[in-house]
């Protein structure tokens, strides 16, 4: 058993290679460190369907040097007489698809329940990592941001669900409190999904056809319609957070001038902001008075966004 009375969480999580250093941006937003290869530890309790690259949290409960001594105390957990599923949570080492078995079978014949791989009552997870073996409670994550992209209306340059799912994160990594704004909203990828995690979150655009899009698509989903026609370099007030998706057309490029009078507005607007663009325009953001705290950026064949948390 763990040895004192804080709770420690082990995180399993996966990307794509060209959104790998998105994800380390965010994952090191969320939880404060830096992660490991496919997994993270931590004392922070988030909710793992949060993030569009976690695939599942263990509630670490038991530990132990060897699989056997696990085994062992696995016996000691009282089901209640509820059935139970024994998942294999990728870490450290590699394991095929035979060992992963085994491992769950060596651990699960000493819990005192039926196993049930459909409809189990709890759901337990099993990993090697920090050179222990970790068992406890596991939660899957659900793939919400998916869901998310069958929405009434599209805009061929709006931000995918996952990366924009992961600036909410980047911009808000803890919700509660928040009061935060998307300035430049369009049709409300980032409102969608920072609405979807409870984040409090205002929404602005110039073109009224982007804030009737961006209506219609709240509604859909059910999420709180708080979005209205302004140009945001006219705005007032202060906010928790910003996100600030610039501008991006095929036909045209925003002015430099116009771009920087946005910057600052963000600024104004909020000492925290996550800004995106298709071009490298960190020194910009200095410039209008940000400290540039962490970057990435994301790319897709030869287009590329780049993320900068600015605060």
């Amino acid at each position: 058993m763990i040895a004192d009375n804080r709770r420690i969480y082990l995180y399993e999580y996966a990307c794509h290679e060209d959104e790998r250093e998105l994800c380390a941006l965010e994952l090191r937003t969320l939880f404060g460190t830096n992660p490991s290869p496919g997994f993270l530890r931590s004392e922070r309790n988030i909710d793992p369907s949060r993030s569009p690259f976690i695939r599942g949290k263990l509630t670490i409960e038991y530990t132990a040097p060897t699989l056997e001594k696990l085994a062992e105390q696995a016996g000691r957990i009282g089901l209640g007489g509820e059935t139970f599923k024994l998942r294999y949570m990728e870490a450290e080492g590699g394991a095929d698809y035979e060992e992963k078995r085994r491992i769950e079978r060596v651990v699960g014949a000493s819990m005192r329940g039926r196993a049930d791989m459909k409809n189990p009552g709890r759901l337990y997870g099993i990993a090697y990592a920090d050179g222990l073996w970790r068992l406890g409670g596991f939660a899957q994550s659900e793939a919400v941001w998916l869901r998310h992209n069958d929405k009434p209306r599209q805009y061929s340059t709006a931000l995918g669900t996952r990366t924009a799912r992961a600036v909410a994160n980047i911009a808000v990594p803890v919700p509660e409190g928040i009061r935060a704004i998307d300035p430049c909203c369009g049709i409300g990828t980032v409102l969608i999904e920072a609405g979807s995690m409870g984040v409090g979150i205002d929404g602005f655009d110039l073109n009224p056809l982007a804030v009737i899009g961006a209506r219609e698509n709240l509604a859909h989903f059910g999420l709180p319609v708080r979005v209205k026609v302004a140009d945001m370099r006219t705005l007032e007030g202060r906010y928790d957070a910003l996100v600030l998706d610039l501008p991006y057309n095929l036909c045209s490029v925003l002015a430099a001038q116009e771009r920087m009078e946005m910057l600052r507005s963000a600024r104004r607007l909020s000492a925290r902001c996550v800004i995106v663009a298709t071009e490298e325009i960190g020194a910009e953001i200095e410039a209008a008075g940000f400290v540039l705290a962490d970057r990435c950026t994301v790319r897709k064949g030869k287009f590329a966004r780049h993320i900068w948390l600015g605060i």
